[in-house]
């Protein structure tokens, strides 16, 4: 399917209900489910999924392997690395089903979340952060704080770039930052 520069992979569903942006590439074996809304320019990987009334901001990359679960608010730029996991319940029971009440997580413009790590349900990703691969997150995340580990803990400051800032929060790039 190719309709206003969008490509979805004929192996994948998009259900209605769904605002998808120019620009963006969903690739094999996703499912885009209703009333999710999905900017410019974003890609998706093979075996995405994206869960009901999720928003998806522009230039969005997320790797193989995704489930982007209703509850889940990703803002312009952010990157999904392979397998990486969201939650969107506190409590999880098959007896006693939530339907619809779900925590809010919110990663902000620019944050990157490396492969395998773990999004625990309501936090909020600050911008331009990024997360190891494997680390767990389980509470609020700063703006430019590189987290790892289980739990997850700041280790650095990291530029919009992506590189290490010094100890007087300057990048190489010219970038300063004030904590």
């Amino acid at each position: 399917m190719t309709a206003n520069n969008i490509f979805v992979h004929e192996s994948s569903y998009v259900d209605e209900n769904v605002v998808i942006g120019e620009g963006t590439r969903i690739w094999h074996f996703c499912h885009i489910q209703s009333g999710a809304v999905i900017g410019e320019n974003c890609s998706f990987g093979q075996n995405v999924n994206i869960g009901n009334n999720v928003k998806i901001g522009n230039g969005v990359k997320v790797q193989n392997n995704v489930s982007i679960y209703e509850g889940v608010e990703l803002e312009d730029n952010v990157f999904c690395g392979p397998s990486c996991v969201f939650t969107n319940v506190t409590v999880p029971r098959a007896k006693y089903p939530v339907h619809g009440v779900y925590k809010k997580t919110l990663v902000k413009e620019g944050a990157s979340l490396g492969a395998n790590c773990t999004i625990v349900c309501g936090v909020t990703i600050g911008k331009n952060a990024m997360i190891a691969a494997g680390a767990v997150v389980t509470k609020d995340v700063e703006d430019n704080a590189l987290m790892a580990g289980v739990p997850a803990r700041r280790i650095a400051w990291v530029c919009e770039c992506g590189k290490h800032l010094d100890e007087n929060m300057k990048c190489e790039c010219g970038k300063q930052y004030n904590r």
